[in-house]
């Protein structure tokens, strides 16, 4: 895709599964990317995959102080940064009244802060140079609501509303802002919503019938539509959600 080489990335969550397959798909196209990853042993298997050669950091992006020290590591070894993927998520499944403070306040700590830390330490150089794409990876939840992950919906709606509005305050330094909304995908998220044995596997089964496709998303379906937001092809897309859910959504 046109203007991407030599550019400069951070992927948060590039230690597996969704984040992976982006930084993966971002190198192949002379990206270097820095793998933002709470696990440090992932973001190095991650790098240690990349075509083109980027750099691990462990990174937690609850931690709006360490996320500006990370940030500088990067720009000071790698050059400004260029594109922002905020991608790291986390969630534990239970019906909203069966759970407590303690678990919501996590669950917002790294969908709802994560992003805003990054966004904040990444943007302020991107608006100051005139350039930049920033894209968040939230969910169809934000779209369409699911059951048993009220809060981690809440914090990626409010991600959609955020972008929208930071696409609209950046446009005029040549930013563009965009969301890429999964549907049903095959990660430990998943994993942990369905949960184990027979039931677990229907419920499975029953998502794969429901989806027009018939199969849950892989993390190589993501990586082609965040890659096309960071180049030069999107240069006139901004503010926009793109669902990847094998057509089980079809939100205007």
């Amino acid at each position: 895709m046109r203007g991407l080489e030599g550019k400069r990335a951070i992927v948060t969550g590039g230690g597996g599964g969704l984040g992976t397959a982006i930084c993966q798909r971002l190198a192949e196209e002379g990206v270097c990317v820095g793998v933002f990853d709470l696990n440090q042993e992932a973001a190095e298997r991650t790098a240690a995959t990349l075509q083109t050669p980027g750099a691990a950091y462990s990174v937690d992006i609850s931690d709006q102080e360490a996320v500006n020290a990370a940030v500088v590591e990067f720009e000071a070894t790698k050059g400004p940064v260029d594109i922002l993927v905020n991608n790291a998520g986390w969630d534990k499944v239970g019906t909203f009244l069966d759970t407590d403070k303690e678990l919501w306040e996590k669950i917002v700590a790294v969908n709802l802060w994560g992003p805003l830390h990054m966004t904040h330490a990444v943007g302020r150089g991107m608006s100051e140079r005139g350039a930049g794409k920033i894209i968040t990876v939230a969910s169809d939840a934000a779209r369409v609501g699911s059951s048993g992950e009220g809060v981690y919906s809440a914090c990626k709606g409010g991600m959609v509303a955020f972008s929208k509005t930071l696409a609209r305050e950046l446009a005029r330094k040549n930013i563009n802002v965009n969301v890429v909304c999964p549907g049903p995908s095959d990660t430990p998220i998943l994993n942990d919503f369905v949960g184990e044995g027979e039931m677990g596997q229907k419920i499975y089964e029953g998502l794969k019938r429901a989806i027009p496709f018939k199969r849950l998303g892989q993390p190589e379906d993501f990586g082609g539509i965040v890659t096309f937001l960071a180049s030069e092809e999107s240069d006139y897309i901004t503010g926009q959600v793109i669902s990847v859910s094998g057509g089980l959504t079809m939100a205007g």
